[in-house]
């Protein structure tokens, strides 16, 4: 027997395989294996914080894992199924082939099937968009994804697991979605840079060392190895990824699941957000928003008369829970002859002994004429039942009697998702740009968007009445509701947002949602959506909730702003290392550190500012992109650092071990320079760091001199720091200057440009 195959999350190989094995990880081991053949052990301390890269990542990803499968766990549906005559409820994974499913209103078909005995109306909006239900009688086909929403029936299981027809549609999608990332772009684009850099580079250092200089080749190798070393910025790899990681984390614990941690930051930065209307404005539920009376009938006989209607009625949908909800289901009468509710048939019935018989149904059926008052409520875009009644026996299901009195016209409409008001009033402040699409009626989904507050509620367009030549560039910038919309048609509009330079999130509950979430950079579900098509989403809402995602926005912030504050002092070494290591091929000079003086920086001046700073809650607007902020925040930092080396070299009257002593104190200053700016507006916490920060570097030089080869300072050294390091912040400040007012004109004279991944 073929059984249901597991979730297709990312395994725990998976994870360990790509924390550890990726470029980044095998440039540094390299130079470290370089550093242990030459004996050079004290320089190869920086390889820890390799390990702790790898070992935190995989420990946070680990971590988030846990917690995603077990909220999947606690999301898993489980399957009523009929086995040696007894009907068990067991795991949806345990559902094998030729399993005979019982299935009901309300139940979610989690397997392809064929009906074998009752009859079924089933809801395949989550395929097809259409709300309408669809009946299904013995040998029809039932698809993976649909809802029960009428009738009772036993169906054998054809199809498990990816054979079913929304998994394997969902798998095909899966395939071809690729995640958005900025942080992840950017961090291949700094790693390709630095590795097309790094072997020439070390290399010709090596050489030029080794031949021209005459040095020992161990000290060739060490030499080479601290300006390798700092092209690559270590700690900002492991700060994004614990950081996202820790975003995942928190938001699991409200119940929301990102299934690839990158994708916590995509969303934080898209400015158009596509809705579905039912289950996603709305939750899917319907509530009665009034009860006209519609006879001179007796108005308690007439109430006692729904209400008994009410309490014998069978039917489980939204229609019914909604009206049961009106009416008090007491019985008065004893029924005798029911006709189910069919949406074919569009009425059901109960006939009472004593009472005659009591009609529920569209008003096209037991009205002749509509009330002008009930008119207007359908221009509204609400839906209206009718509840009508005869004083006979009514046991005919295929037609209706002659005359039938209304008792009641009840108004329904879409129940909206609590702050649904407060949600959308959130993106439209946030300049994101919000859509409604939708497979209903035009006039039921624009006025559906008109009362979750949405502003262009007005701007509404039918697709179903523009035909097959469709100018998707100007539709989805002239309309915010599309309605009868398709699931072809839903993947253009996508197309069309994103070539207008949009960054594109969009919420789906269904199979029906795939072609256009796979075009999007952001894809959303809701848990009352499809079982298998939740696995290819992004971002799972677990309880249903759109108006949790300014939840995902604000986490997605918090990481973007902290790691772009920080990464700036990962840049500077990244920038002189590349440009120090030019300098000294250019003038056949030693690069003027060692690996153990970096790893100090790395560690005092890098890593612990940024991680105790990991959890501040910046939610504020992202302004700019993170790789453009970083480095221009990080290029007056670096380009200072060269030019205080390149003048200590050529002018400082020292000796050797005294410039590279003044060279490391101006290097230091000059990062710790950075932090200090990135930790303004100060607070008890960012000072604190700062102190902390100073008294531990410094109290490590003056321990441990001789592991990090530097000298005492004398007062002519002392005053040449002092000097070079007034002269870098005079630079830097003036750089920033003209920077702010070239950016300014560019703001007035620029345009927007489309995000790009690389």
């Amino acid at each position: 027997m073929e059984t249901q195959s597991k979730g297709i999350t990312k395994n725990r190989g998976q994870i360990i395989r790509e924390n550890v094995f990726t470029l980044f990880n095998f440039l540094n081991f390299v130079i470290a294996a370089l550093l242990f053949a030459v004996g050079a052990y004290s320089n190869m301390l920086f390889i820890i914080i390799i390990i702790l890269n790898i070992v935190i990542g995989i420990a946070q990803e680990m971590k988030a894992k846990r917690l995603v499968d077990q909220l999947s766990l606690l999301n898993r549906p489980q399957v009523r199924v009929c086995r040696d005559n007894q009907e068990m409820l067991v795991e949806l994974e345990e559902v094998v082939k030729d399993d005979l499913m019982v299935l009901e209103s309300g139940n979610q078909i989690c397997n392809d099937a064929v009906v074998t005995e009752g009859m079924l109306e089933v809801n395949e909006s989550l395929l097809t968009g259409e709300s309408d239900a669809v009946v299904k009688e013995k040998d029809a086909r039932l698809f993976s994804g649909s809802f029960v929403v009428a009738g009772k029936a036993y169906a054998r299981v054809i199809h498990v697991g990816n054979e079913n027809y929304v998994t394997k549609l969902a798998n095909e999608v899966k395939t071809q979605k690729q995640v958005q990332s900025e942080l992840l772009g950017s961090m291949r684009r700094v790693t390709r840079f630095t590795s097309l850099l790094i072997i020439p580079l070390g290399v010709l250092l090596f050489l030029e060392a080794y031949f021209l200089r005459h040095t020992p080749f161990e000290g060739a190798v060490v030499s080479s190895a601290a300006a390798l070393l700092g092209m690559l910025p270590k700690g900002l790899v492991l700060l994004i990824s614990v950081s996202l990681a820790a975003g995942v984390i928190r938001l699991a614990k409200m119940k929301i699941l990102v299934q690839n941690i990158y994708s916590l930051e995509t969303l934080a930065y898209v400015d158009t957000l596509c809705l579905d209307k039912t289950g996603t404005i709305t939750d899917g539920n319907l509530k009665v928003r009034s009860v006209v009376p519609m006879t001179d009938f007796s108005g308690q006989e007439a109430k006692r008369l729904v209400d008994s209607y009410m309490a014998c009625c069978e039917d489980n949908n939204a229609t019914f829970r909604a009206l049961k909800e009106a009416f008090p289901e007491e019985t008065s009468y004893e029924p005798v002859f029911r006709v189910p509710f069919s949406s074919r048939r569009k009425w059901g019935s109960i006939s009472f002994r004593g009472g005659g018989t009591v009609f529920v149904g569209a008003q096209e059926k037991l009205l002749k004429s509509l009330p002008g008052e009930l008119e207007q409520e359908l221009e509204k875009g609400r839906r209206l039942i009718v509840i009508g009644h005869t004083t006979k026996v009514w046991e005919d299901d295929s037609k209706l009697p002659e005359e039938i009195r209304p008792l009641y016209g009840v108004v329904l409409e879409d129940a909206l998702r609590p702050h649904a008001k407060e949600t959308l009033d959130f993106f439209r402040k946030e300049g994101v740009e919000v859509k409604v699409i939708s497979g209903d009626h035009v006039t039921t989904v624009s006025q559906i968007a008109r009362r979750a507050g949405l502003h262009r509620w007005a701007d509404a367009v039918d697709l179903s009445e523009l035909g097959d030549k469709i100018d998707y560039d100007s539709l989805c910038e002239k309309y915010a509701v599309f309605a009868r919309v398709t699931p072809k048609q839903k993947q253009e509009l996508v197309k069309a947002l994103k070539r207008k330079g949009r960054q594109v999130a969009m919420t789906g509950d269904g199979v029906n949602d795939l072609l256009a979430l796979r075009e999007a950079d952001c894809s959303i579900a809701v848990a009352d959506g499809s079982d298998a098509s939740r696995q290819i989403f992004q971002i799972v809402l677990l309880d249903s909730d759109f108006t949790n995602l300014p939840q995902v926005v604000m986490e997605g912030r918090k990481v973007i702003h902290n790691v772009t504050r920080t990464a700036q002092v990962f840049f500077i070494k990244t920038i002189y290392s590349v440009l120090v290591s030019f300098f000294c091929l250019f003038t056949n000079g030693a690069f003027p550190f060692i690996p153990i003086q970096i790893t100090l920086i790395d560690a005092c001046v890098e890593a612990y500012p940024s991680f105790i700073t990991i959890l501040e809650s910046d939610t504020s607007r992202i302004r700019g992109r993170f790789l453009s902020m970083a480095l221009k925040h990080a290029v007056p930092f670096g380009a200072a650092v060269t030019i205080m080396i390149a003048l200590t070299n050529l002018l400082a009257p020292f000796s050797e071990p005294e410039r590279r002593t003044v060279m490391y104190l101006l290097l230091i200053l000059i990062s710790m320079c950075a932090v200090v700016k990135s930790c303004i507006p100060f607070e008890l916490l960012r000072a604190f760091l700062c102190v902390t920060m100073f008294l531990g570097t410094f109290g490590a030089l003056a321990l441990l001199p001789s592991l990090f080869e530097v000298v005492g300072v004398s007062a002519a050294m002392g005053g040449y720091i002092l000097i070079g390091f007034v002269l870098s912040v005079f630079f830097i400040f003036l750089w920033e200057l003209v920077g702010s007012r070239v950016n300014e004109r560019k703001k007035r004279d620029g345009k927007p440009r489309a995000l790009r991944y690389d």
